[in-house]
């Protein structure tokens, strides 16, 4: 399908590939199949890719670029190889018919969202209106799409997050945030991975390790993958392995599903 998109320098070793829909599930799967066919072309000096909600940014090494992208010719304006090269991939990945992605995963992951675990479970009731018990069913009811991974590595920001558990972010960030804090900020929710400063309201925390730099996969979840949060009590988190795996299944998409 077509989609409005614009190819803008980032710096002076990057470009952003942006495009003009709204966040959604359709526009991470184009985002992520974008993706996967500028790593498949290999393109000289493209060195990493990282995707957002409304953005893929390319990074470079200008020192290995085509020799052409530095060339000029008197009165002559030309694109360089790279854009040019971008472009054309863009335009091919975006006319493919639409097609599931690689197999995607559930991925089940244990929150405790009482005591000490949710110091911000009070002001999140405070502001919607629910209680703890209403506030921790209505979060960890939903299958969340995994729409990227940053801010710190392993920082899943997922979407699918109930509308009356939106929440703004803290007025005064906290200066560390626990690893494995689950926490609400405007309309997003996500974990963090290590202990960092942070501004969302902290609602819960898993024991379980988000970030694993020695496995060959580091990160508990990928993008397009769905996260469902499980709740447990206080005592099964103080007894619960760290370094356990989280309980994962295949998620089943219908054979005709549109994801571009």
């Amino acid at each position: 399908m077509s989609r409005a998109y614009s190819l803008l320098q980032n710096g002076d070793a990057a470009l952003d590939i942006r495009f003009k829909d709204a966040p959604s599930e359709q526009l991470s799967e184009c985002i992520i199949a974008l993706a996967c066919a500028i790593e498949a072309a290999k393109l000289p000096g493209v060195r990493e890719l990282v995707p957002a909600y409304q953005c893929l940014t390319v990074c470079y090494d200008p020192l290995h670029l085509p020799a052409r992208d530095f060339e000029t010719a008197p009165g002559i304006e030309t694109e360089p190889a790279l854009t040019s090269r971008l472009r054309t991939l863009i335009e091919d990945s975006l006319a493919q018919p639409a097609r599931p992605a690689d197999p995607r995963r559930v991925i089940r992951i244990p929150v405790c969202y009482q005591g000490e675990y949710a110091p911000d479970m009070h002001t999140l009731s405070e502001h919607t209106g629910l209680t703890a018990s209403e506030i921790i069913e209505r979060h960890s009811t939903p299958h969340y799409l995994v729409h990227m991974l940053g801010f710190t590595p392993g920082f899943l920001y997922l979407g699918g997050l109930d509308t009356s558990l939106h929440c703004p972010r803290k007025h005064r960030p906290a200066l560390q945030v626990p690893a494995g804090s689950v926490g609400i900020g405007g309309s997003q929710t996500g974990i963090y991975p290590q202990a960092t400063p942070g501004g969302w309201q902290i609602i819960g925390r898993t024991p379980l390790q988000l970030f694993l730099p020695r496995e060959t996969q580091p990160f508990i979840a990928q993008p397009l993958d769905r996260v469902q949060f499980v709740p447990i009590s206080p005592e099964a988190f103080v007894g619960w392995d760290a370094s356990a795996k989280p309980e994962t299944e295949r998620l089943q998409l219908p054979a005709t599903e549109s994801t571009r």
